[in-house]
């Protein structure tokens, strides 16, 4: 948070599940930087899922982030 301004001119992708401990954080990074950081919130997954459980990663939201901004 304290070098967001580093980060603002860029777009960025979070991806957070719905019941991680962490979300809050996401979500406060995406306030701070409306307009370039998207969030993508994962329903019914906590922190440790995404790591673990590939059905819920939202690959095409990547895919789709990947292909429109570092093309």
């Amino acid at each position: 948070m304290t070098n967001i301004d580093m980060l603002a001119p860029r777009k960025a992708l979070l991806v957070a599940g719905a019941e991680a401990h962490s979300l809050y954080y996401s979500e406060d990074v995406r306030k701070m930087a409306p307009g370039t950081v998207d969030l993508v919130v994962v329903p019914g997954a906590d922190h440790v899922d995404l790591y673990d459980r590939k059905d819920l990663v939202p690959f095409d939201r990547l895919d789709d982030f990947f292909a429109e901004n570092l093309a």
